[in-house]
């Protein structure tokens, strides 16, 4: 397993629709690896491979456990979103792609997400709680949506400027 470099606002791929995984090989279980090691070591609790450089539909999510409890990893593989509840619910989110921002989004309480697991085999999940968060929160990184896109656009303005600021500052000669 090896750690891969998270991409930060205002990098244009996050806003790419990632590319469906054609198949589950050897190569796709290292990157998920490198993913799942990427995303503990931010810390985070979900991760797609988009905000790693490589727009592939891929999702890795360890968001429901305690912190004594062991780890869990949930991998997905193409996923989708097959039903979401009328119910919605509010949660401060926050990305690993634009870090130190957080505000509320209001999203459906639950989901169904249909997708491939680790060896490729057809699943499907009910979520509910900060597990549907995250997993809609992942889904939407794949399809090119970020967090902060629920924002007012007075707030959303506000934060692309400050990376964007950020970005140009750091590529500046000193």
């Amino acid at each position: 397993m090896a750690l891969r470099e998270i991409v930060k606002l205002p990098d244009p791929i996050l806003k790419t629709v990632s590319s469906p995984v054609e198949a589950v090989t050897d190569d796709v279980r290292k990157l998920l690896d490198d993913m799942l090691e990427t995303m503990y070591d931010a810390p985070g609790i979900g991760l797609a491979a988009v905000q790693v450089g490589i727009p592939k539909r891929l999702v890795v999510i360890d968001a429901v456990r305690e912190e004594d409890e062991p780890r869990d990893p949930i991998f997905l593989i193409n996923p989708e979103i097959t039903w979401s509840s009328e119910e919605t619910v509010e949660y401060e989110e926050g990305c690993l792609s634009i870090p130190e921002v957080y505000d509320n989004v209001a999203r459906p309480a639950e989901v169904k997400v249909r997708y491939l697991d680790r060896d490729g085999e057809p699943c499907e999940r009910h979520c509910d709680g900060l597990l549907a968060t995250c997993v809609q929160h992942e889904i939407d990184h794949l399809n090119g949506i970020l967090f902060i896109d629920y924002l007012t656009r007075l707030k959303r303005d506000r934060v692309v400027k400050k990376f964007s600021k950020a970005a140009r500052q750091s590529k500046e000669p000193v």
